[in-house]
């Protein structure tokens, strides 16, 4: 099984940006534990803070892989074009967020993303990718 993580804007500075929303740990020492956890899965990251980006890398997994945990950051609210490459692709994802968003500002509770992705998982912290990806194990 493969399974493609992206992280969009700022989710580079996780451990060190507003640690009483995101947490103190980083993301690359989160994923770490992830692989060893799942040794039988084949995971890739990818982080940028560029909407392209993430389009372009959601278009190079879309069709080969067996899922894609995606965390757009700000981008959730307002890209329809990553949207669009959600729709246009084959993979499924998952979207997640590590704060509630729903207990946030009013802006965040609407996801562009949502009505293309398989589901949404927020408010669990880092467990949220987690989730995601216990969700593509046990899904026939």
């Amino acid at each position: 099984m493969k399974i493609q993580i992206i992280n969009g804007p700022n989710l580079n500075l996780l451990g060190k940006r507003e640690p009483g929303i995101y947490g103190n740990q980083g993301f690359e020492t989160f994923f770490e534990v992830l692989k060893d956890k799942y040794p039988n899965i084949e995971f890739h990251y990818f982080q940028s803070n560029v909407e392209g980006e993430i389009i372009n890398q959601l278009h190079q997994v879309g069709f080969s892989f067996d899922g894609v945990v995606l965390n757009a950051g700000a981008y959730t609210h307002t890209s329809v074009a990553i949207a669009d490459a959600i729709a246009g692709i084959k993979t499924p994802v998952i979207e997640v967020h590590i704060s509630n968003v729903y207990a946030r500002e009013e802006f965040r509770h609407h996801s562009m993303l949502a009505k293309n992705c398989k589901g949404i998982i927020t408010g669990f912290g880092l467990q949220s990718y987690e989730l995601a990806v216990i969700n593509f194990c046990t899904q026939p």
